[in-house]
């Protein structure tokens, strides 16, 4: 009889990956983060043991934003529970403050909401130039032919 086979926490591997978020368009960039950092492309997945790797996104400053003037529609919301404390922010005015965290909103919504998702976030590197402090990971550059 054959079994399935479950990844045990002690059996992962993890890798590091290099995005260049100005190659790519925003959700490409957001949706193969979160692929790589739930670790869905490989053999060995199991839903509920974190298997996915370290995942690097370079130039978030120059990110790609498609689409008929999205960067002045969309909009972030924040609300402090208080009567009429809802801040709205344009994607626009969020890119010039801190782009870093329009890149981690976007790969945060993409993960599915579990225990693991924190685990997985705090494998997100997220920096503004093309300089980053994980040589010696040796972290492999992947690009928006690459299926991963």
């Amino acid at each position: 009889m054959k079994k399935t086979y479950q990844a045990k926490p002690v059996e992962v591997e993890r890798k590091w990956y290099i995005l260049d978020a100005s190659e790519l368009p925003f959700g490409r960039v957001a949706s193969m983060a979160a692929k790589l950092l739930i670790g869905k492309g490989k053999p060995m997945f199991t839903h509920h043991i974190d298997v996915g790797d370290f995942v690097i996104v370079i130039n978030s400053e120059k990110l790609v934003i498609t689409g008929n003037k999205k960067a002045e529609t969309k909009s972030y919301y924040g609300h402090s529970q208080y009567p009429g404390a809802l801040k709205t922010t344009v994607l626009k005015d969020k890119m010039i403050n801190n782009s870093d965290t329009v890149i981690i909103h976007a790969i945060r919504g993409m993960l599915p909401v579990n225990k693991l998702r924190p685990a997985r976030l705090a494998r997100l590197k997220v920096y503004k130039g093309a300089e980053h402090q994980h040589e010696a990971q040796k972290p492999e550059k992947l690009s928006l032919g690459d299926n991963k």
